[in-house]
């Protein structure tokens, strides 16, 4: 298992209040950035973690939190099954999706579901740090782009064919057997693998089918 890395505060004076946050992210980079303006601004304690899976061992071995930021897309997530994880074990900590995807759709789907919040990685960081110290607030956190939008419906987003072909792969089905299916060559299916992927923001075919579960596409 990763080792935990941890940030603290040593200019903390006394009887300030003592803000934790957990940082939840597979990517260095990201997760250590996050960490480090949260930390040089009002969260005194940044603990990190690579996978969900050693996020919520820091979370059920007492540790304490006022927020945990939880990457969708990181080991052991499986998508919203992650978040819905998380926010049984958090207890009162509030818990915000942390994502690369701008979705109003995906991040409704989190405020469904117990989420504090939907963090773009795409925040400037003076609003990731007013994102922060809103849900830690107990506010329900959203970018004010998306609840300026509307959710793009799925009949307007893929074609007919293209759905179909998204049907076949969340049944677990190969190119082949879609291509079988709807009488039609392998090598078109691949085509519309590659033009609904590219629609959703998906990744590959498996992600793809990810995204279409979370959405209640099916």
């Amino acid at each position: 298992m990763e080792a935990v890395s941890l940030y603290t505060r040593s200019d903390v004076t006394q009887g300030e209040a003592l803000m934790r946050v957990m940082v939840a992210d597979d990517h260095d980079l990201v997760r250590e950035s996050i960490g480090a303006m949260l930390q040089s601004d009002g969260f005194s304690d940044v603990c990190l973690a690579a996978t969900l899976p050693d996020a919520i061992e820091q979370v059920t071995s007492g540790e304490e939190f006022d927020l945990i930021f939880l990457d969708y897309d990181m080991p052991g997530m499986n998508g919203m099954d992650g978040l819905n994880k998380m926010l049984e074990v958090a207890g009162k900590c509030p818990v915000a999706l942390l994502t690369g995807l701008d979705s109003p759709e995906m991040a409704q789907q989190a405020l469904d579901r117990g989420a504090a919040g939907f963090v773009p990685k795409t925040l400037s960081t003076k609003s990731m740090i007013s994102a922060a110290k809103f849900m830690t607030a107990g506010e329900k956190y959203l970018p004010l782009s998306f609840m300026q939008s509307k959710p793009e419906k799925i009949d307007t987003l893929l074609s007919k064919r293209e759905t179909e072909v998204l049907k076949g792969i969340c049944a677990g089905q190969s190119n082949k057997e879609i291509a079988i299916g709807l009488d039609l060559q392998e090598v078109t299916i691949k085509l519309h693998v590659k033009t609904l992927t590219r629609k959703l923001g998906a990744r590959n075919r498996t992600h793809a089918a990810m995204i279409a579960r979370d959405r209640a596409i099916f």
